[in-house]
């Protein structure tokens, strides 16, 4: 397969390119800047710079660097230390238009990194409640679209903590905490699992194996 990975020099996106090139897939990772394209290079994927952020890039200009993919991963994020206005620049409006983009394109199979408690009308004026509305508007904004094969994903809070393969994944799992190697591991097989298009689940550590887990929600 080829996977197209926006967000490409993120935390999770690159956990995800290594376990994608390790199994042999063609991957990509889409990044802002021209020096993060070695990292890439070094966790098995190509590097495409093109800033989904900026009003320069249009639909159709990131539509051309997913032609020809089976599968686009949304993982691309403002980060913790970024304020209100880049919540929606980035982890909204750039997830509608590289969604957009992929509908052009003529890629079903896509994927988003969402947030546990993403939702359109979450209230509150702090800059992780603005997080939490620009994320909900953006999962809306996908689950819209009837040309894509969405999955949503919604981890918990993230650790950096060895990944142990063991998780929960359902509709409404509550909080609690994910390793981000876990979620790149769910990331990936659900690439490979199309019958959990249209759902929406959210990831913790848990007691079940990953393959296991995703089998489990599969087509629910």
């Amino acid at each position: 397969m080829r996977i197209v990975i926006a967000g490409g020099h993120g935390q999770i996106a690159l956990r995800l390119e290594r376990l994608l090139a390790a199994r042999g897939d063609e991957v990509a990772g889409i990044i802002r800047r021209a020096e993060q394209a070695d990292d890439l290079r070094a966790s098995g994927a190509e590097p495409i710079v093109c800033d989904l952020e900026s009003e320069s890039e249009s639909v159709e200009e990131i539509a051309a660097h997913l032609e020809g993919a089976d599968a686009a991963v949304f993982a691309a994020g403002a980060g913790p230390g970024s304020g209100a206005e880049r919540k929606y620049t980035v982890d909204r409006d750039a997830a509608i238009k590289f969604a957009d983009a992929a509908e052009r394109a003529g890629v079903r199979r896509f994927i988003v990194v969402s947030a546990m408690g993403a939702d359109p009308e979450h209230p509150g004026d702090e800059v992780f409640d603005v997080y939490l509305r620009a994320k909900g508007e953006a999962d809306a904004y996908v689950r819209a679209h009837k040309s894509l094969d969405w999955t949503v994903l919604r981890p918990g809070a993230l650790t950096n903590d060895a990944g142990k393969g063991l998780v929960r994944l359902e509709a409404h799992t509550g909080r609690g905490e994910i390793p981000r190697d876990d979620v790149a591991v769910v990331l990936a097989e659900l690439v490979d699992t199309p019958a959990t298009a249209g759902l929406t689940l959210e990831l913790i550590g848990g007691s079940t194996p990953v393959s296991v887990a995703v089998k489990s929600v599969a087509g629910n």
